[in-house]
């Protein structure tokens, strides 16, 4: 008989309203179903998975609304950034806890998108219990290096995909000195210097950075498809990592809302799946050395 599990919580006012719903827009929640009555309106958002849980012992202080997640450290680096762009108070980044162990065998962090209303992300140490723990990659970017490819066309558009990159690969830990950005100009140029990049076999991970409008034109499907193309064949063919940062959009408003003004900007995640995915496959050539060398099957 029971359907479903709704949390609400109401917004004081129209401006934490927004910016709360932009808050959960850039953690990549799935938006629900609207509705304006009124005075009063509501955003869903939807998870796949809810329950209701009565606690007893826990601290006074702890958050009402838990969020599980998959990939805590990648969620922390978007509150982060999130508070950061949105925040004028430079006190803004103190609402944000770092990651810490829980004695329940997970690890959390709280965060206050607005004053008075609190979250509790977490990750359990062994998502499958009693089955041995995915591998995952880690978000720490020291001593990795990086190809950057980006195109001019649309600069307005890639040069703030650009400055998101950079910013999470040097806030991850990775140094100047070890990034190499080649401008092209345009979407279409990216693969080829991507794949030259890639040959050079002295970076880690390539990040690709581009923006195509489909009002501008006429052949805009035929170029996102050769553009992507190109980009998958040189990341499988080489074997370097290769984080798709190609902007698709019909307007440009939705463009500058992917470049950092409302939803987040796919520079800075662009960055932070280049830094995984690096992360993984020094894992998996560790893993594998380490059951050749103990001979297990």
């Amino acid at each position: 008989m029971i359907k479903g599990l709704t949390l609400v919580r109401v917004a004081s006012t129209s401006a934490i309203f927004d910016k709360l719903t932009r808050f959960f827009s850039a953690l990549g929640f799935e938006p629900g179903k609207g509705w304006v009555e009124g005075a009063s309106r509501g955003a869903p958002f939807l998870a796949p998975l809810g329950n209701l849980e009565f606690v007893e012992g826990m601290p006074p202080a702890t958050p009402e609304i838990l969020v599980e997640v998959t990939s805590l450290e990648a969620v922390h680096a978007i509150a982060q950034h999130w508070l950061e762009q949105n925040n004028s108070d430079p006190k803004s980044t103190q609402r944000i806890s770092a990651i810490q162990p829980t004695h329940w065998k997970s690890r959390l962090f709280t965060v206050e998108p607005v004053p008075g209303i609190s979250l509790a992300f977490w990750e359990r140490e062994n998502p499958l219990p009693e089955k041995p723990v995915a591998i995952e990659g880690d978000l720490t970017a020291e001593g990795m290096k990086f190809g950057i490819v980006v195109a001019r066309w649309n600069a307005v558009i890639t040069d703030r995909l650009l400055q998101g990159a950079l910013d999470g690969l040097l806030r991850s830990g990775a140094k100047r000195d070890d990034l190499r950005i080649a401008r092209v100009p345009g979407a279409w140029e990216i693969p080829a210097a991507a794949r030259a990049l890639a040959e050079t076999k002295q970076v880690d991970a390539i990040l690709t950075l581009g923006c195509l409008l489909r009002g501008e034109t006429a052949h805009y499907e035929a170029i996102y498809t050769e553009v992507a193309r190109g980009i998958g064949q040189s990341q499988q063919e080489t074997g370097i990592p290769h984080a798709f940062g190609v902007l698709t959009c019909d307007t440009l408003e939705q463009a500058l809302d992917r470049a950092g003004l409302k939803l987040g900007n796919k520079g800075f995640e662009a960055a932070i799946a280049a830094i995984e995915m690096v992360s993984i496959q020094r894992k998996i050539v560790t893993v594998t050395v380490t059951i050749s060398t103990t001979g297990r099957s």
